[in-house]
């Protein structure tokens, strides 16, 4: 208990009034000993001081309101969020020396201000905050902080909550990536019903709340006396099942530089490449657990492939042959498979080799953990793939993904380049 309140005297934001307490004390006992006036001047000044000091502090605290207006709750890399601070005075006297904070834990987030704010005015300002890693992280409370000039007295008030924000991973466009196109099945046993408009119109029913006018049936409608609409099939396109490796024996090198984010940069890459040119993509990966997406189309699937890959880490201790097995019955030969790893062992070869005999097509996105700060070269593993068809790529640090992933890198260019 001693150990305690002397630690909470002697604390770092106690230590400048401990000090001065201490010369108080000293200069007292000392004046009142030798009855040296310059003393009891110093005395008569700190004990006006010192009170002083903790008036101006606990008078910064009162009558303020403070608000935040955080404008962004979902970005990207590289992209900025933006908040709004606003600090009002309402009473008589200016507010002076009043430190204003939004904290976050976002990577180069910088808010803290010190305003002097005049009597019955209001002090506003934007803090913009460039996203360079990716995750969800926090935002506030807005944190209100009065100091006196000396540093004697700190008083801190919280206001509002606190918000989140999503930072989704860096994408980047993939004009020329192939992956080798899945054997399909006869057109009309494969088509599906879908909710978008198709150029394949497969029959008409009743309308229905929430249906667009331009797919109602003017023919049917005119014939039943009541609203008919269209309803449409997908044409058939084979599914790409994106799978990403997120072992952490195999993850090398350092945040941004790392083969996590690379993998994940280009796991998310290559399901908008697809996605942009409306086909089915799905997302497995094994992290803190096993996530699947199941394979579907349009803009929704790509928010959700960005919102899984966000918060993706390489913790994961399921090896990616086990993997690969394990979801083996997803996949048939109406399917591509995009492997993104950098695992350098071919103890998943052989599942992955199983799978293209069986009629998957594959495609291998392999980072090379050299270039990241690691011991492992990928050079026989690569020649295995190549040597088994398997298009394979290879991403090294620093690469231009958007080069990297280009079918002229593929194979032996990949080695090469």
């Amino acid at each position: 208990m001693l150990r305690g309140a002397t630690r909470s005297l002697f604390g770092p934001e106690r230590r400048t009034l401990t000090i001065v307490a201490l010369i108080l004390l000293a200069c007292v006992f000392v004046a009142f000993g030798t009855g040296f006036w310059l003393l009891f001047r110093l005395v008569y000044v700190i004990g006006l001081a010192v009170p002083a000091a903790w008036l101006l502090v606990w008078w910064n605290t009162r009558d303020i309101e403070a608000e935040v207006h955080r404008k962004t709750a979902r970005a990207q890399v590289g992209q900025e969020a933006l908040e709004i601070i606003e600090v009002r005075n309402k009473s008589f006297l200016p507010k002076v020396w009043l430190e204003v904070e939004d904290p976050s834990d976002l990577p180069g987030h910088r808010s803290k201000r010190v305003v002097i704010i005049p009597p019955r005015r209001s002090r506003n300002w934007m803090v913009t905050t460039r996203l360079r890693r990716r995750g969800l992280f926090d935002w506030g409370p807005l944190r209100l902080a009065a100091v006196d000039p000396f540093g004697l007295f700190r008083k801190v008030r919280e206001v509002g909550g606190q918000q989140q924000i999503l930072v989704y991973p860096e994408v980047v466009d993939l004009p020329h990536f192939q992956a080798p196109p899945a054997n399909l099945p006869g057109e009309g046993r494969f088509r599906k019903r879908t909710h978008y408009v198709t150029p394949n119109a497969s029959g008409v029913r009743e309308y229905a709340p929430g249906d667009a006018f331009n797919r109602i049936h003017w023919r049917s409608t005119a014939r039943t006396g009541e609203l008919m609409v269209k309803t449409f099939e997908l044409d058939p396109a084979s599914d790409i099942w994106v799978v990403l490796d997120l072992e952490r024996r195999v993850n090398v090198g350092k945040e941004e530089e790392s083969t996590e984010e690379y993998g994940v940069r280009v796991a998310a890459s290559v399901a908008r490449h697809y996605l942009v040119d409306n086909r089915p993509v799905g997302l497995i990966m094994f992290g803190r657990d096993l996530r699947v997406l199941e394979a579907e189309r349009g803009g929704q699937q790509l928010t959700r492939v960005l919102e899984t890959l966000a918060t993706a880490k390489a913790v994961g201790d399921a090896p990616l042959g086990n993997l690969l097995m394990e979801e083996q019955r997803r996949f048939g030969r109406h399917t591509t498979l995009v492997v993104v790893t950098s695992a350098t062992d071919d103890h998943w070869l052989t599942a992955i080799q199983s799978l293209t005999q069986r009629g998957v097509r594959a495609a291998v996105v392999l980072m090379d953990p050299s270039t990241f700060g690691g011991d492992r070269s990928p050079l026989l593993l690569f020649g295995q793939l190549t040597a088994s068809d398997i298009m394979t790529y290879v991403v090294r640090q620093g690469d231009d993904l958007g080069l990297a992933l280009s079918a002229t890198a593929a194979g032996a260019g990949a080695w090469q380049a």
